[in-house]
C-alpha cells in the first residue's frame, strides 16, 4: 500500500464512557492527522455492546459484524454494563466475539510509569516501570465461553484450551516485541508466566515456548509460575520486560499492572492478529460516571497511538509511525507539564480538557 493510501478504521465506542473517551480520542486523532500529514484515516462508527442488546438482543448486527473484517483496523471504547446480561449470568461481550472470530491472539498491555502520574509503589524504582503484558486472547480458560456447562445446578465445568499453532504465533509476535523494545534501549527478556508445575496445558505452553525461544538466541529467556509471578510485579516490576501468559493470567496480571503505574485509566491495549487488530483500553465502562467528563482517556488515547503503530508497521507508512511517537510523547510531556492531571487521580481535568491539553502539546511540537 503506498503512503497516502486511506485507511478504514471501524470505531465502535460502545457503552458507558466509551463514547465520551471515543469522542476525546476522535478528536486528537484528527488534530494528529493534521499536524503529521502524509496518511488519512477515515472511520466509520458501529454501534455493539450493552445499550444495543437491551434495545434490541443482540450486542452487535450480523452486518456490522461481518464489516469489522473489512477494516483496517478496530478501534474500540469500553463494552459493557453488569446490570445487563444474558440469561446465563455473564455480561454482553461482543469484544470476545470479535476476538475469537479475527483471531487476535496476542494481546499487547502495556504498562508504563508516566511522570506524576500516581504510582503505588513507593520505591523511587517504581519511576523505571516498562514493560508490556502479552496475553494469548483466544484460547485458555477463555476458549471455554463456548462450551462451559451447569450440571443439574450441582456443577459447573470449564475446559482450558491451549494449541500449537496460536501459541507459535503468540510467541513468535512476542520474541519480535522484545527484539523492537531492545533496539529502543529496552532489556530484551521474555519471560514465560504459567502454572507449568501442576497443568498439563502449562507444561505443553512451556514446551512450545522453549521451542520458539530456541529460534531467538538473542533474546534472554526467563520463567515464573504465575503465583509467583503476582509477588514479583509488587517486589521488582521495574526488573520486567515482555511477559508472555495465557489469557486468564493476562486478564489478570495485566491489571496488576495497571495498578502500578496508576490504574486501569493508564491501561492501552492492543489485540494483534495475522490479518486483522483491534485497540481498545483495557478497562471497563465506568457506567457510574459515564456523561460525566470524569473519565480519563489516557489509555483510549495510548491504545490510538498503538493502532497508529501497527498501521504504520504493516502498510510501511512513515507519517503513521510518526504520529505514533508524536503522540505517545504529548501524552507523557502533558503528566510531566502537569497539563494532564486527570479526575481519576484527584486532578481538575475531565475528559474533554484532557484530550483540549494533548491536542495542544501537539500543535506546540509539530
Amino acid at each position: 500500500m503506498a503512503p497516502n493510501s486511506d485507511l478504514r478504521i471501524a470505531v465502535l465506542p460502545g457503552d458507558g464512557i466509551g463514547l465520551e473517551i471515543m469522542d476525546a480520542c476522535r478528536a486528537i486523532l484528527d488534530a494528529l492527522e493534521g499536524r503529521v500529514g502524509g496518511y488519512t484515516l477515515c472511520y466509520t462508527p458501529y454501534r455493539a455492546g450493552a445499550a444495543l442488546f437491551s434495545e434490541t438482543g443482540t450486542d452487535i448486527t450480523d452486518e456490522d459484524f461481518d464489516a469489522l473484517g473489512h477494516a483496517d483496523a478496530i478501534l474500540l471504547g469500553a463494552i459493557g454494563d453488569p446490570t445487563v446480561r444474558h440469561p446465563n449470568g455473564t455480561e454482553i461481550s461482543p469484544h470476545l466475539r470479535i476476538r475469537t472470530a479475527f483471531k487476535l491472539c496476542t494481546g499487547l498491555r502495556p504498562a508504563k510509569a508516566y511522570p506524576n502520574a500516581p504510582r503505588r509503589l513507593r520505591d523511587e524504582r517504581a519511576a523505571d516501570i516498562d514493560l508490556v503484558v502479552v496475553r494469548e486472547s483466544t484460547e485458555g480458560l477463555f476458549h471455554t465461553a463456548q462450551i462451559g456447562e451447569i450440571i443439574d445446578d450441582l456443577e459447573a465445568t470449564e475446559i482450558m484450551k491451549i494449541t500449537r499453532p496460536v501459541c507459535e504465533q503468540l510467541f513468535d509476535e512476542t520474541f519480535a516485541l522484545a527484539r523492537r523494545r531492545k533496539a529502543q534501549g529496552g532489556k530484551g527478556k521474555v519471560t514465560c508466566v504459567d502454572k507449568a508445575n501442576v497443568f498439563k496445558a502449562m507444561a505443553f505452553f512451556r514446551k512450545v515456548f522453549d521451542e520458539r525461544a530456541a529460534r531467538n538466541p538473542d533474546i534472554e529467556v526467563g520463567y515464573n509460575y504465575v503465583d509467583a509471578q503476582a509477588l514479583d510485579l509488587i517486589r521488582r516490576p521495574w526488573e520486567f520486560d515482555v511477559l508472555v501468559m495465557e489469557n486468564m493470567f493476562g486478564d489478570i496480571l495485566s491489571d496488576l499492572t495497571a495498578a502500578l503505574v496508576g490504574g486501569m485509566g493508564m491501561a492501552p491495549c492492543g489485540e494483534i492478529g495475522r490479518d486483522h487488530a483491534m485497540f481498545q483500553p483495557a478497562h471497563g465502562s465506568a457506567p457510574d460516571i459515564a456523561g460525566q467528563d470524569k473519565a480519563n482517556p489516557t489509555a483510549m488515547i495510548l491504545s490510538a497511538a498503538m493502532m497508529l503503530e501497527w498501521l504504520g508497521e504493516r502498510h510501511d507508512i512513515d507519517a503513521l509511525k510518526t504520529a505514533a511517537k508524536v503522540l505517545e510523547a504529548a501524552v507523557s510531556e502533558g503528566f510531566a507539564s502537569g497539563r494532564v492531571n486527570p479526575k481519576e487521580f484527584g486532578g481538575p481535568h475531565g475528559t474533554k480538557e484532557t484530550a483540549r491539553a494533548v491536542i495542544d502539546i501537539i500543535g506546540e511540537t509539530t
